[in-house]
């Protein structure tokens, strides 16, 4: 058992870091495709920047640099951790549970 305690001492803080990055390059690359165009996603051309989407742009853009620098990551997470179940019961949960496919 001990050995067992000593890897995961070793790797949790690994694993986390792994985590927390990846995270913050997946919202860097959905604000930057809504705000900046790059990679270009169709649906955000002549996106408003103070729509719904703008903001959710801003907030991934500016949230996921945050979560990239490790800087104040658990105020940011539980910033887009929000915006993320936003985003699921405006899209996702008003079609009813027709729409999950498992």
């Amino acid at each position: 058992m001990a050995m067992n305690r000593a890897f995961f001492d070793t790797w949790t803080p690994r694993a986390l870091a792994v985590l927390r990055i990846v995270t913050a390059f997946l919202f860097l690359q959905h604000g930057t495709a809504k705000l900046f165009g790059v990679p270009h996603v169709a649906q955000f051309d002549n996106l408003q920047l103070f729509s719904l989407s703008g903001v959710a742009g801003i907030l991934e853009v500016v949230g996921g640099a945050l979560l990239l620098l490790g800087l104040f990551t658990r105020p940011t997470a539980f910033i887009l951790s929000g915006e993320m179940a936003f985003a699921y019961f405006i899209a996702h949960a008003s079609k009813g549970p027709s729409s999950c496919r498992y």
